[in-house]
């Protein structure tokens, strides 16, 4: 489905640091952190071992505790919850929006309760989400933002990268991603107290000054190795180029979709640079997707349905059995969502034989119940 894009350079920055013997604690995490607050456009950049960890930190930073709710859409990757969840944070479900598929300003606003803390935001597929709006509300409510830009690095909103907004925002470096570290993650925020947080707790919760064996507060193993950290700066310096590599792509999907009976390309706001991280489709109403699914497969081509709806998780509907959620667009959605093979490097030819399968399935797949 994706894979990364690795070169010689990458190789010799894992190399050059394997040979050095400092493989943690070193300086490569600092040089990264450095190079992300830059380009994001922060104070602080703080490396962590995944986009999940970067997600957990933040909960902890921002003190959110049990009884507290947070705001945060259902379709999405589980670590948004989940990392609620470790807390003891009530997620409360809110709808998405038909076209872009992230939190619907309206619905958030209609959720929020007197036990309201914040709002977990996430910038679906590497689409900015309505930051006017939300920022509005958020302040209109006094909430506290954290931005799930895990799939969105190099997205931007109007003028503003995705990472400028709210308290704090997360990054991810997983192979699918814009860039990759293996396994990695990233905070950033304009908060120096924050930013003091998230360096203790990712740490086993030692202070910036502190002994080894000291630890001022209760933390987690969630740094980021030397060799990590060094691929990281490699593949940042080509990020640009990786983004500008994923739009042709996505361009190239869509010229031909365009075409195609009974399914949608994805949109793209006006007012904003979508970062790709995925390619994702819908299928119109009566389109069976899972025998979509399995002609395309039969044809050698793997697709998936992304995401399926957090809220109808076993593990969610086990903690809240009395837990009911009215998402008429989101569960909507995520019965007609297809991803289909997307990397940056996807030649001309390889995207029409997908869109030809494609094409093929929609067609034998209104023979079936």
């Amino acid at each position: 489905m994706s894979s990364a894009e690795l070169s010689e350079a990458d190789i010799e920055a894992v190399l050059d640091v394997l040979r050095s013997g400092r493989l943690a604690l070193g300086p490569k995490a600092r040089e990264f952190e450095d190079e992300i607050a830059q380009y994001i456009g922060t104070r602080h950049a703080v490396a962590v071992s995944s986009g999940t960890s970067a997600l957990h930190v933040i909960v902890k930073a921002l003190e959110f505790a049990q009884g507290d709710e947070v705001l945060v859409p259902s379709f999405t990757f589980a670590s948004s919850v989940n990392v609620l969840l470790y807390e003891g944070v009530s997620p409360v479900f809110v709808d998405i929006e038909s076209d872009i598929y992230n939190i619907c300003p309206d619905d958030l606003e209609s959720k929020i309760t007197l036990r309201t803390r914040g709002i977990m935001v996430v910038d679906i597929f590497g689409h900015p989400v309505d930051w006017g709006r939300i920022e509005g509300i958020a302040a209109r409510h006094k909430l506290k933002i954290i931005d799930d830009s895990c799939e969105a690095l190099g997205a931007e909103y109007g003028t503003r990268k995705t990472g400028q907004f709210g308290d704090a925002a997360a990054f991810a470096f997983y192979p699918n991603k814009q860039i990759t570290t293996g396994e990695g993650g990233m905070i950033v925020t304009d908060d120096d107290e924050i930013a003091k947080l998230a360096r203790s707790l990712r740490n086993q919760g030692r202070g910036e000054m502190g002994a080894w064996l000291e630890h001022e507060r209760l933390g987690f193993n969630y740094r980021l190795d030397e060799m990590s950290a060094a691929l990281g700066i490699s593949q940042l310096r080509r990020l640009e180029q990786f983004v500008s590599d994923r739009e042709k792509v996505a361009s190239s999907y869509t010229q031909r979709i365009q075409g195609l009976k009974y399914v949608e390309p994805p949109v793209v706001r006006p007012d904003v640079r979508k970062s790709w991280f995925v390619y994702v489709v819908k299928l119109n109403h009566g389109i069976n997707r899972d025998a979509v699914i399995q002609c395309m497969a039969e044809n050698g081509i793997p697709s998936r349905a992304y995401f399926s709806p957090i809220h109808l998780q076993p593990y969610i509907l086990e903690r809240f059995p009395d837990h009911s959620s009215s998402l008429p667009v989101t569960m909507d959605v995520s019965r007609r969502t297809l991803a289909l093979p997307f990397h940056n490097q996807l030649k001309e030819s390889e995207i029409d034989r997908v869109v030809q399968a494609l094409e093929e399935a929609l067609e034998r797949s209104k023979l079936w119940p």
